[in-house]
């Protein structure tokens, strides 16, 4: 007998994420990302829906990683911005 799908809160995914709630909701509303379901008055998302906010996570971070350091060698080229 097969296993239900595993649904995740926005809590959850957070959690296992190790990254706070409000980048969680921050990804799922710039990225339109659509709820499996709801339990109660919880949204709750797929392991697919995990995968997919854990690599714009992943993103956000590499482009902020990039700006500081763009930043950093402008202000060593440049002096003081």
């Amino acid at each position: 007998m097969s296993q239900p799908p595993l649904l995740l809160t926005v809590g959850e995914i957070a959690r296992q994420l190790q990254t706070k709630v409000h980048r969680v909701e921050y990804v799922i509303r710039s990225r339109r990302i659509e709820a499996s379901g709801w339990a109660g008055h919880a949204r709750v998302f797929s392991q697919a829906n995990l995968t997919h906010i854990a690599s714009e996570l992943r993103r956000m971070d590499a482009d902020r990683r990039r700006d500081a350091t763009s930043t950093e060698k402008e202000v060593s080229t440049h002096g003081s911005v």
